[in-house]
């Protein structure tokens, strides 16, 4: 077969200064907006820091220098990431001859194992990190899953990576039986200078979030409306707001709710850089939101569609009660999951029970104060602190911090 030129990525953009202390790598949009709040605060204690990125806009607009938009291709899914094999082994090789030649002091890795843990294992095998006798130190931020599948993956890690910080207290414990120093550092979502996209108000629209990668969202969309279509149907005043990450992910959307017109002048979109939005009750898919949305008070239900293949897959490899991380913690189902089997009138009947039942309501804002209770490091400690326990221009130890 053919390789188009698609297929393949270009050599990334030399570095703009004479030197790079920090390279970050996150693929996904929420671990760009996480990373960009760490940058932030790096940045204010010390302004000539220089930085690149793998990453997406929210690194790029902090301060670092975007050598490619990782955020933009970020796919789920084993069948998923195989249809984009050679695109994404290029930007792996073109992505390690960087670092080789630029020799960024520490590199951060944030999420994204996928990608992540494979780049951490070739400098490994090149000598190139410091566990392996060279001279660059790994970090990550926001660790894999181990506790949901793979959990040998931590005795991987512990050989490659320097420190972990990670933002579920539960993890630390994941990595007791492993050399690597592992840091509860707390949750992005809060940080006292974080504000969260969404609010409880009872007479506000219901809130339909598909997630932001274009596979996923096509996948679970159209399901969200045809919900909504059945609460509609018997509320004809409901009304709904689908937040989106990008413009181009928008124009899906509407095609899809181009499909459903007698809904169109119900359902209203809003770009996910708008804080403060309003919302009464959620359909949302398992991803970041879906903590946003549990830490806000809001009720509602998490929706999840994977392809058939890769469902089969995860099935087999994932050994959790649930898929949605608030109710992990908490260890109850607040939002109630439905997964592949997606009943519009099953849906449409979650949409009515929270606009209608207040013990949800009461349930969702009791939670609410748990979980964030459950996500806050002791202290003032904070990933910043977290990562410049290592000199971040000055690699005094060959030995883990």
């Amino acid at each position: 077969m053919v390789k188009s030129s698609q297929d393949f990525h270009p050599p990334l953009p030399a570095a703009r200064s004479g030197s790079v202390d920090l390279l970050l790598i996150a693929g996904e949009h929420s671990g760009d907006e996480h990373a960009a709040k760490l940058l932030e605060e790096l940045l204010e204690r010390d302004p000539n820091l220089q930085v690149a990125c793998l990453g997406g806009r929210h690194l790029a607009a902090a301060g670092a220098q975007l050598l490619y938009d990782l955020s933009a291709v970020s796919v789920v899914g084993f069948v998923e990431v195989l249809k984009r094999y050679a695109f994404f082994k290029s930007l792996f090789d073109a992505t390690l001859d960087w670092i080789e030649t630029h020799r960024p002091r520490q590199i951060c890795f944030v999420d994204y194992p996928g990608f992540n843990l494979r780049i951490a294992q070739q400098l490994h095998d090149r000598g190139l990190s410091r566990k392996a006798g060279g001279a660059i130190s790994l970090y990550y931020y926001i660790g894999p899953q181990v506790w949901a599948w793979k959990a040998k993956r931590r005795f991987k890690m512990a050989n490659m990576i320097d420190q972990l910080g990670v933002i579920f207290p539960f993890e630390v414990n994941c990595f007791a039986d492993t050399c690597l120093p592992t840091a509860f550092v707390g949750h992005p979502f809060t940080r006292a200078d974080y504000q969260l996209p969404f609010y409880y108000e009872a007479t506000a629209p219901i809130l339909l979030l598909p997630g932001s990668r274009v596979g996923a969202v096509c996948r679970i969309f159209p399901h969200l409306l045809r919900a909504f279509e059945h609460a509609w149907r018997q509320r004809p005043q409901l009304t709904a707001c689908v937040v989106y990450p990008s413009e181009s992910l928008l124009q899906h959307l509407r095609q899809m709710l181009a499909e459903f017109p007698h809904l169109e002048s119900a359902v209203s979109f809003r770009p996910n850089t708008e804080l403060g939005l309003p919302a009464s009750g959620v359909l949302m898919s398992s991803g970041t939101m879906s903590l946003a949305c549990a830490l806000s008070g809001i009720p509602g239900a998490i929706v999840y569609r994977l392809n058939p293949i890769s469902y089969w897959i995860g099935k087999c490899l994932v050994k959790v009660p649930y898929i949605g991380i608030s109710n992990l913690l908490l260890k109850r189902p607040l939002h109630p999951e439905y997964i592949q089997k997606l009943k519009p009138a099953v849906l449409g009947a979650e949409i009515l029970r929270v606009v209608e039942n207040p013990s949800a309501v009461v349930d969702a804002q009791a939670s609410a104060c748990e979980l964030q209770s459950l996500l806050q490091p002791q202290g003032r400690y904070s990933v910043a602190d977290w990562l410049t326990q290592c000199d971040l221009k000055t690699v005094k130890s060959s030995q883990p911090i």
